[in-house]
């Protein structure tokens, strides 16, 4: 059972590989996801997780179906997207194609940086593109969490955490969704 990296593990300063389209149904790579997947379900207050995250250092992170349950995100229909369903999507070698201009501060933990907050500056809309678990190539965007997700999961990605770019850390325990 994979556990999730904490700060200071070196894998989380890393920058990921991409994963060559030809693998991306590999049982290594449905291994590495489905580990992912169980991961996050395992951790009440997780809404995503990035690969090196639980050691892994492949461009791959996977959002949450808890993150999708807000109405506005569930009418957004995009390829490789079933709002309607309930299941976790997995975007396979992301890259954040388009930012809107208007920024906020958003209230930030990390399951790697465990009991730790703090406020991030974030774009609040984004669209990534990526390969689902398929290895079909889709484009979705998103605003507010979902936003908010796409940027936090591609930092970790190229080895950067919430912390490095929060304000106003604080050290909370017992928080509860």
């Amino acid at each position: 059972m994979a556990e999730i990296v904490q700060k200071g593990a070196p894998v989380l300063r890393q920058i990921a590989k991409e994963v060559p389209l030809a693998e991306i149904q590999t049982p290594h790579i449905k291994k590495i996801i489905s580990d992912m997947k169980k991961a996050l379900a395992r951790e009440e207050d997780g809404v995503a997780i990035a690969a090196p995250q639980i050691g892994e250092l492949w461009r791959i992170f996977v959002i949450s179906h808890k993150a999708f349950s807000h109405d506005a995100e569930r009418k957004n229909k995009k390829v490789g997207f079933d709002p309607e369903k309930q299941y976790d999507v997995v975007c396979i070698n992301p890259k954040i194609v388009s930012l809107s201009k208007k920024k906020k501060k958003i209230p930030e933990g990390c399951l790697s940086v465990r009991h730790f907050y703090g406020n991030v500056e974030r774009a609040s809309k984004a669209t990534i593109r990526a390969y689902n678990e398929k290895g079909e190539l889709f484009e979705r965007g998103g605003s507010d969490l979902i936003a908010q997700i796409f940027q936090h999961e591609t930092d970790h990605l190229d080895g950067i955490l919430f912390i490095d770019k929060a304000e106003d850390i604080e050290e909370i325990k017992d928080v509860k969704p």
